[in-house]
């Protein structure tokens, strides 16, 4: 069964926020930390997971229900 464009899902906030995230890993200028704009930086995110960890955390899908 085809799925019409009107079917289709559109992204929520939370979806855009995990997309833009991981664009950030992919080019390297993720930050792991709490303040990546102050004086010192935070080390970059190394892996994947930690990568999908941080999106999920800024975009307030990682909390529990």
């Amino acid at each position: 069964m085809r799925r019409k464009v009107n079917d289709m899902k559109k992204p929520t906030k939370a979806d855009k926020k995990v997309a833009k995230v991981m664009g950030e890993y992919k080019r390297g200028t993720l930050h792991a930390g709490v303040n990546p704009k102050g004086p010192a930086k935070a080390p970059l995110a190394k892996s994947r997971k930690q990568a999908i960890a941080i999106a999920l955390s800024e975009a307030g899908k990682s909390k529990k229900k």
